[in-house]
């Protein structure tokens, strides 16, 4: 399990910071991707990304209401150092010349992932208020999950072309030493 918090002491208050934790870490991961590759158009990994980080932020700002109006401004108890790549994407999976296509997959994996996490964290909840809550944040994952799967489903057959390095000429012979 990507945290190392022990889920059987955990508080209602705690379990809402953890869940605005994954979701802020998946908003920065994001974020981060959409930035480090720009953008070349409407339908480009880069702008996937935009609207994943979009999505998680809204979930995010959802959460952290729920938890001012139930705990105010306590000072939360869980950090981002707690967890790890909860739902976040793994830093390494974005190439620069990636297909629209692989964009939504490592879109659809994060969400896969942050789903396993609810429902493995379940096991070692004790706390009917947090079962419930991780219910839910599970349940709404899988919803995130079918809608990826339906926007894959309906992607045009354009969506699996991966960028092509402009620069690179395969006539052109690659020199062993350069001219000064």
């Amino acid at each position: 399990m990507s945290t190392r918090l022990d889920f059987s002491k955990l508080t209602l208050m705690d379990a809402l910071d953890l869940a605005s934790l994954i979701e802020l870490e998946a908003t920065k991961r994001y974020r981060e991707f959409a930035e480090s590759l720009g953008s070349r158009g409407v339908d480009d990994a880069g702008s996937v990304f935009r609207s994943m980080a979009v999505n998680e932020t809204k979930h995010c700002e959802e959460i952290a209401e729920r938890r001012l109006a139930l705990f105010g401004d306590r000072p939360a108890r869980v950090t981002l150092d707690d967890i790890y790549d909860v739902e976040a994407p793994a830093v390494g999976d974005v190439r620069w010349n990636m297909s629209v296509l692989k964009a939504y997959q490592l879109a659809l994996y994060s969400e896969q992932k942050a789903f396993a996490f609810y429902d493995e964290a379940l096991e070692y909840v004790e706390q009917p208020d947090i079962k419930a809550l991780f219910e839910e944040l599970r349940d709404e994952e899988a919803e995130h999950v079918s809608m990826l799967v339906k926007i894959i489903a309906k992607l045009p057959p354009s969506a699996t072309v991966e960028l092509e390095d402009e620069d690179y000429d395969p006539n052109r012979p690659a020199r062993d030493s350069f001219e000064v």
